[in-house]
């Protein structure tokens, strides 16, 4: 028989605000912070290894915080607290900082390739 689904948690903008910060500051608390790294290093800049290393250490930072909130303790949990966010960015201009915050966290820096080096066209 299969279980009733959990009750999807609901935010303020305040609130979100909040659990955001949270969020963010999750991610410089020493033990995390080198986490984070240890999987960086290990993905060498590999989008592939990245997705494998780096993004489910950052879920489970996520998960810490965002569990307090309602959110469930799953991957799930943390799609819905982006989506939840995704929608406030265009409502308040310091959510929409504050994620642009935690996804320059998440994601690793995008390297340009040198000028005149590119596809070559024939």
């Amino acid at each position: 028989m299969a279980s009733a689904p959990a009750q999807q948690p609901t935010l303020t903008v305040e609130q979100a605000r909040v659990v955001l910060s949270e969020v963010i500051q999750a991610f410089s608390v020493p033990e995390n912070a080198a986490r984070m790294e240890e999987a960086r290093e290990s993905a060498c800049n590999d989008m592939g290894k990245m997705l494998q290393l780096v993004l489910p250490v950052a879920t489970q930072i996520q998960q810490e915080v965002i569990k307090a909130y309602g959110f469930n303790n799953e991957g799930e949990g943390v799609l819905k607290f982006a989506r939840l966010v995704k929608m406030y960015e265009t409502q308040d201009p310091e959510i929409a900082a504050m994620s642009v915050k935690l996804k320059s966290i998440l994601l690793p820096p995008l390297s340009t390739p040198p000028i005149g080096s590119g596809i070559p066209t024939s």
